[in-house]
């Protein structure tokens, strides 16, 4: 709903005297005015509280007629008239002209200016006189960028901004020529320009267009061929000579017509774009895309166009972002943001707002009481001068603007209030309220025109109406009730403060909460505000939600924020909803929880007996909060959830689980709890953390985190064996059970148990951190080059050590080394090793490795001379049986007893003939 201001909002006006009557005029940034009649030109100061002030007055070399200012570049331009010719001359340095007669430079675009030169155009104004094939009809300056747009017959003429660098101190402003836009069959009378957003407007239709560089992905590049004068001449001359065959019989009148975005194509009007850089310098715009096409139709009572329905006051509005102020007032960046951009034409009777960034899409009609003449859009107002009167309406761009940055801005109201509200004064208030708001949010836009003292007090004007607006909506039930959230998040009042400006009064016994109110409570409730509310609030907060929605009273007793209920009001109100049929996991839950506050633990046991544990884990996971909360920042862990850590620990170990894998907490956050939950610090792990990395791994977790926890717990179980450090409470698991609950656990080699045998030293403690251990190196899915690194406080000179060292080289494939390793260490767990490792491609080993070896150290002898020996026979069996006999005598030693091999060679000779 657009409003219409009786007054228009100015707070004074100046009647600013002229030495000639004037023609054209124009804004010069926030200091200046221009005022145009004939070949003069006359520049006034504007200050905020001084009078407008005569600045300086200079000759144009034709009769001005148009005029624009850009501030990016500080230049003035102009379209001028003389020996009915025009001229297109932009006016550069004007702030040096001193006098009426001081010298003026002149200079064409593009031209160098030599040194000796420079001079004069660094003190004084000098005038850039920009050549064009066809007469200009129109300009617009870019407010971001300073570039040039000139409209001519069928084509935009765009000039560049650039500076010419004549030393270190000094550059010169100049222009180029880099790109034609040529547009068929139009002829533009107003044209607007920004940021290579070009709008066109003839006296029936409005275009627009955005220039882009650079070839997007999937995205079609308009490079057509320009047609010649020629060809155009010939195409118009064939069209008029149609038209007029028509004209004797009809008046031909084309239908009114929208096209947004990609449509907008099918306008008929054919666009190309022509380049006139230069050849070695980059183009810039490239191609286009389409964005708006509106024509109008004019009036058919008459043949003639009439002035009803021509177009006027096309306007590209820019909505900028700057800085944050410093103490001093300044801004921390001088940089302005470009948030969004809108696009304003009018008819003389109707004004149109489009929104032409990110989305297409009309905002605002305005209807003017009478006829307009002129119109001018700010991020706040349109201004309109009609036949009679300056009005003022109401828009909301800045406000679009905002949403656009922030969604969850106050700006969700671009909708009708006369058919969202019921009651006169609720639409009247909430109205109001949100006009003064939307104002107030506008002037926070650009912190950079703010004295501190100003903003200071826009910003607590701002939060007060956000508090106002945020009671409005608490108070209603309708589908815009959710806006009371953000309105009291702006507010910045604390949820005590809000509910202290609530009505608790009750009427005919009955008291009704709006859905407003229930949606920012519950809202806030949900959220870690490290604020808790009294007792007294927090039961005014369940009896709200007893009455209004009970099935959230176990979430909303779950919050931080009613750490302060009592615990009998709490149970209460809990019983209430067990005996109406509101029976679920969630409320044992509660209950159990408020019950420990209460320090009944048998009603606590018999509650948490209710249900299975799969149920429990489920109840966890609708309500994490249960479990776990967060104060400052910092994971706290309930009073539940430690006792459970003594009483049940496995249930708290697979609720936090299912948290994980439900999303409900993180990687991070989980072994966080655990730490804080056991009161260790950050470089302890304590076994039930152990215990949860396990848990995970047995869930089959994603790959992406299973190498991750493989690194944990390697590293953790490497940790407690080199440093013979028991775990500080039994494990819910043993290896057995993580072996046979998931494959990633493998079965250890037995080998492994012959070697670990030996070893009648062995401490107990331990002895199941080793086993999970060399599980998991045995199992499929360990990547056993990461472990390698972390070996190295797990000595060798253990028995643990060493089983666990040689099966990663086992594991790397480094079996000579390992047999070399073992016949040292364990000369029996060689021939289990040998069975278990020297298969298949590895075969020949037997003989080539480990049958020399034992030959070479039975000739040394030794206490260990028995078991090499044995070991040796065993060898000699599998080799008898693997080669045949003139292989088997190459491998045997040449000066071992013959009688010892004599019976392998016999088995060896006779094993063909038994075949």
């Amino acid at each position: 709903m657009v409003q219409l201001y009786n007054l228009h909002p100015f707070g004074s006006q100046q009647v600013v005297p002229c030495k000639l009557e004037p023609e054209r005029f124009c804004g010069g940034g926030r200091d200046a005015l221009f005022v145009a009649a004939g070949c003069k030109v006359e520049a006034f100061t504007v200050a905020c509280q001084e009078l407008c002030q005569p600045r300086c007055t200079f000759s144009t070399l034709g009769r001005v007629l148009r005029l624009a200012y850009s501030e990016a570049g500080d230049y003035l331009v102009a379209i001028e008239e003389k020996n009915k010719a025009t001229f297109l001359r932009a006016y550069v340095n004007w702030r040096n002209k001193r006098t009426e007669n001081s010298r003026v430079c002149i200079r064409m675009i593009g031209h160098n200016v030599e040194g000796p030169f420079s001079g004069a155009f660094r003190d004084q104004m000098y005038i850039v006189e920009m050549p064009l094939s066809e007469a200009p009809l129109c300009i617009s300056c870019c407010p971001v960028k300073g570039d040039l747009l000139v409209g001519c017959t069928n084509k935009l003429v765009l000039f560049s901004l650039k500076y010419q660098m004549i030393d270190e101190e000094f550059s010169l402003l100049d222009f180029e020529c880099s790109l034609v836009i040529h547009i068929d069959n139009i002829t533009p009378v107003e044209i607007s320009f920004c940021v290579g957003y070009v709008a066109v407007m003839s006296d029936l239709e409005v275009l627009i267009l955005k220039l882009e560089s650079g070839p997007k992905n999937g995205e079609r590049v308009h490079h057509h061929p320009h047609k010649t004068n020629d060809q155009m001449r010939r195409t118009e001359e064939g069209f008029s000579n149609e038209i007029s065959q028509l004209e004797s019989d009809f008046v031909i009148c084309q239908k009114p017509l929208e096209l947004l975005g990609e449509k907008s194509e099918q306008s008929g009007l054919s666009v190309t774009l022509e380049s006139t850089g230069l050849a070695d310098e980059k183009r810039k715009y490239s191609h286009f895309q389409h964005l708006l096409y509106r024509r109008f139709t004019p009036d058919i009572s008459s043949y003639a166009l009439s002035d009803d329905i021509r177009l006027h006051s096309l306007q590209l509005l820019p909505i900028y972002q700057t800085g944050p102020l410093t103490s001093d007032g300044k801004s921390l960046s001088q940089e302005k943001e470009l948030l969004s951009l809108f696009c304003f034409f009018s008819l003389p009777h109707v004004g149109y707002l489009y929104m032409v960034v990110k989305s297409i899409e009309l905002m605002s009609v305005y209807q003017y009481p009478e006829k307009s003449q002129q119109a001018v859009l700010t991020p706040q107002f349109l201004h309109v001068i009609t036949s009679n009167n300056l009005q003022c309406f109401t828009v909301r761009c800045s406000a679009a603007a905002a949403r656009e940055e922030d969604p969850y801005m106050d700006t969700t109201l671009k909708i009708d209030y006369s058919n969202t509200y019921k009651t006169a004064k609720t639409q009247s208030c909430i109205h109001l309220l949100s006009e003064a708001h939307l104002l107030v949010r506008a002037a926070l836009m650009d912190a950079s025109q703010l004295e501190p003292g100003e903003k200071a007090e826009l910003l607590e004007a701002f939060k007060e109406s956000c508090g106002h607006l945020g009671d409005c909506y608490s108070r209603l039930d309708s589908q815009h009730s959710h806006l009371t959230l953000p309105y009291y998040k702006m507010s910045g009042l604390s949820m005590a403060e809000v509910l202290g400006r609530m009505d608790w009064t009750v009427e005919d016994g009955l008291q009704k909460y709006e859905k407003g109110l229930i949606f920012y409570i519950n809202h806030s409730l949900y959220e870690n505000l490290d604020e808790e509310l009294s007792e007294e609030l927090a039961a005014k907060v369940v009896q709200m939600f007893y009455v209004a929605e009970p099935k959230q009273v176990p979430h909303i007793l779950c919050s931080p924020s009613m750490k302060n209920i009592n615990p009998l009001t709490a149970m209460s109100y809990l019983r209430k909803l067990d005996t109406s049929g509101f029976s679920s996991v969630l409320l044992t839950l509660t209950k159990a929880a408020v019950a420990l506050k209460m320090r009944d633990l048998d009603m606590h046991r018999n509650e948490m007996k209710s249900h299975s544990e799969m149920k429990l884990v489920c109840g966890f996971i609708l309500e994490p909060r249960l479990l776990i909360q967060q104060k400052k920042g910092q994971i706290v862990p309930t009073e539940l959830a430690l006792y459970l850590k003594e009483t049940q620990p496995g249930l708290l170990v697979a609720s936090v689980l299912g948290l994980q894998k439900n999303n409900k907490i993180g990687v991070e956050e989980a072994d966080s709890f655990f730490k804080v939950l056991c009161a260790k610090d950050e470089d302890t792990i304590p076994q039930l953390l152990v215990d949860f990395w396990e848990a995970q791994i047995v869930a089959c977790l994603p790959d992406v985190l299973l190498q991750e926890l493989f690194f944990k717990l390697t590293s953790q179980y490497i940790w407690r064996l080199s440093k013979r450090q028991p775990p500080d409470t039994k494990p819910l698991r043993t290896s057995e059970d993580l072996i046979n609950a998931c494959s990633h656990y493998g079965l250890i080699y037995p080998w492994v148990h012959v070697l670990i045998s030996s070893d009648s030293l062995a401490d107990k403690n331990y002895t199941e951190d080793l086993s999970k251990l060399q599980s998991l190196i045995c199992g499929p899915s360990f990547d056993i080059a990461s472990i390698i690194p972390f070996l190295e406080p797990l000595s060798e000179d253990s028995i643990a050590g060493l089983s666990v060292h040689v099966l990663c080289r086992t594991r790397l494939k480094e079996y000579e080394q390992c047999i070399d390793i073992l016949l040292e260490r364990c000369p029996e767990a060689v021939i289990p090793y040998a069975n278990h490792e020297l298969k298949e491609e590895n075969r020949t080993l037997w003989w080539k490795k480990l049958l020399p070896e034992l030959c070479q150290r039975i000739k040394r002898g030794g206490e260990k001379y028995q078991l090499y020996l044995s070991s040796l026979k065993e060898t000699l069996s599998i080799v008898a049986v693997e080669l045949e006999l003139k292989d088997f005598m190459n491998v045997l030693p040449e000066d071992g007893t013959a009688a010892f091999f004599l019976p392998y060679l016999l088995y060896c000779s006779r094993k063909k003939s038994l075949t």
